[in-house]
């Protein structure tokens, strides 16, 4: 039965990730060791981006950045900041589709691996991990797509 169909796979979709990798981390602890010895609790402060780029024809880096600074009566007890990217071919995809793919798949696949380094780089500088949530990038896209339509708005 198989052998009478032969497919056009020539144009069909295509989507696969070519490599997840830690592009770059850095942690700081300007504050130590004075700081360490404070019995306050940290106030935590985490930031969190999404960026896109074409890398060659059906090629593009998704880079998910987070940054997560601590910080004890303005001091900052460290600050953590991880650059987590994912290579991803994607072909023969209708052009409506490339924002949310691009926008929110590929950001929740490289997002675990991110929070897996921003936890074990804090936890490896001596302090309890930090946890990041889980994000609905769903709705931070949407997000993006608000600000930029606001944006042209203003600025024409």
């Amino acid at each position: 039965m198989a052998d009478n169909q032969t497919p056009d796979t020539a144009n069909d979709p295509v989507f696969q990730i070519q490599r997840v990798y830690l592009k770059e981390l850095s942690l700081e602890q300007p504050n130590s060791p004075a700081i360490l010895l404070e019995q306050e609790q940290p106030a935590v402060d985490i930031k969190l981006n999404v960026a896109t780029s074409p890398v060659a024809d059906g090629i593009f880096e998704v880079l998910v950045t987070a940054t997560v600074q601590t910080l004890i009566k303005d001091k900052t007890v460290f600050l953590v900041e991880v650059r987590q990217a994912g290579i991803f071919e994607i072909r023969h995809v209708p052009e409506e589709q490339m924002g949310p793919i691009l926008g929110i798949a590929c950001p929740q696949i490289v997002y675990p691996y991110l929070r897996g380094n921003v936890a074990d780089t804090i936890q490896r500088a001596g302090f309890p991990p930090v946890h990041l949530a889980e994000i609905n990038f769903q709705s931070m896209y949407q997000q993006q797509l608000e600000a930029a339509e606001n944006t042209q708005t203003v600025t024409v």
